[in-house]
């Protein structure tokens, strides 16, 4: 039977299939976790995601007959463009039966859409863009995916460079176990916990939206100069302390300041998706009481390191060179009072040394690798 596919243009029956095929995709994988359709929606939704103030989005769903077999996303991010004039789109929201012809045809119709809005190259997966989940997972299937990271199958990687893409850049994720740290990394706390010029807080949640405005200014100077990166724009921001109301761990945060100027930035979040396992993507009726439980009583044992950065007019200070290991032994402190197990680092850019030596140093090792992938789309190609 031929593939179909259908575009979601608003159609709420077509989102449905959208949120629903990851069902039968995932049905006999053991490390699966299906993202709360409630966030997937709300990402897919101009009115509610902040993306779409300088970007444009489409979600296609492929039926085989008449039963939905994958999906896939479209995505064009202006500010993206107006940084690189590389005239790259994006696609993300890659799901698909272990088939060719699926995954052609999913892939077609985002490379159609792309180049009909003038770009060139398609790159992905980006959800929506790189502010949000990024990577096809090709290393370490056999453990489930932390918060706001993507799972795959081993055979999608596959579908994608038989499909004509190739690698383009590969992220790493990092695990660590919670508890001791190393003595260099502890001596280096030390000293700068000691310097009376700094301090250091978290998140202060009366004035969260203010603290959130803080760890984002740092975010955009910290990693202005890293591969793909796009600031976080002001709604964005807005909408992130919205987000952080629920699900933020104060403990697991760390703003620390130099005389009195904010220097460096920590954000950690309980791994949700160690608490919505047995959502199956639902919140209601039950679902948000049994988050609330896990989040506030039971506590996660999981938890990812989000955001670490350090202002560049700091980082080579050689008096405040442990800043670094001030913040991660501050929050592997913080992680390990709180009852938490094991904690991730990442992603990190395969080829950023100077962060990756750093994590190795304080005991990290990377356990999970996303690909990143590319083709030209010009016409004729």
């Amino acid at each position: 039977m031929s593939v179909e596919v259908r575009p979601l243009q608003g159609d709420k029956k077509l989102l449905r299939a959208f949120l629903d095929v990851v069902d039968r995709i995932y049905a006999d994988d053991p490390n699966y976790v299906r993202s709360l359709d409630m966030d997937v929606s709300d990402r897919m939704n101009p009115k509610k995601n902040p993306f779409f103030e300088a970007g444009e989005a489409e979600g296609w769903v492929a039926f085989r007959g008449g039963e939905p077999v994958g999906r896939i996303s479209a995505s064009i991010d202006r500010l993206h463009l107006e940084r690189y004039h590389d005239d790259a789109g994006f696609f993300g929201f890659f799901d698909t039966l272990e088939d060719d012809e699926v995954a052609r045809a999913l892939l077609d119709a985002a490379a159609s859409w792309l180049r009909a809005r003038a770009m060139r190259v398609m790159r992905g997966p980006f959800s929506l863009s790189i502010n949000e989940e990024c990577g096809c997972l090709v290393e370490g299937f056999d453990t489930p995916p932390m918060i706001m990271m993507p799972h795959h199958r081993p055979y999608q990687g596959g579908l994608l460079e038989r499909a004509g893409l190739a690698k383009c850049k590969d992220l790493f994720a990092w695990t660590y176990d919670i508890g001791t740290v190393p003595p260099r990394a502890q001596k280096a706390h030390d000293e700068i916990a000691a310097m009376p010029e700094v301090t250091t807080r978290p998140l202060d949640m009366k004035n969260l939206a203010r603290d959130v405005r803080l760890v984002m200014d740092v975010f955009n100077d910290a990693w202005s100069d890293n591969w793909g990166f796009v600031p976080t724009t002001p709604a964005q921001v807005e909408k992130m302390a919205e987000d952080l109301k629920l699900l933020c761990m104060p403990e697991l945060t760390k703003l620390t300041f130099i005389d009195g100027e904010i220097a460096a930035v920590a954000l950690a979040l309980p791994n949700l998706n160690e608490l919505i396992a047995d959502a199956n993507g639902k919140l209601f009726p039950f679902g948000a009481v049994k988050l609330l439980w896990r989040l506030k009583v039971t506590g996660p044992k999981t938890g990812r390191l989000v955001i670490l950065g350090i202002r560049k007019r700091w980082r080579n200070v050689r008096r405040f060179a442990g800043l670094s290991a001030f913040l991660y032994v501050a929050m592997n402190q913080s992680a390990h009072l709180l009852g938490m197990k094991r904690g991730e680092l990442g992603w990190t850019l395969e080829d950023n040394s100077p962060i990756n030596v750093g994590i190795k140093l304080m005991g990290g090792r990377v356990y999970k690798k996303y690909r990143i992938y590319e083709r030209s789309i010009e016409a004729g190609s």
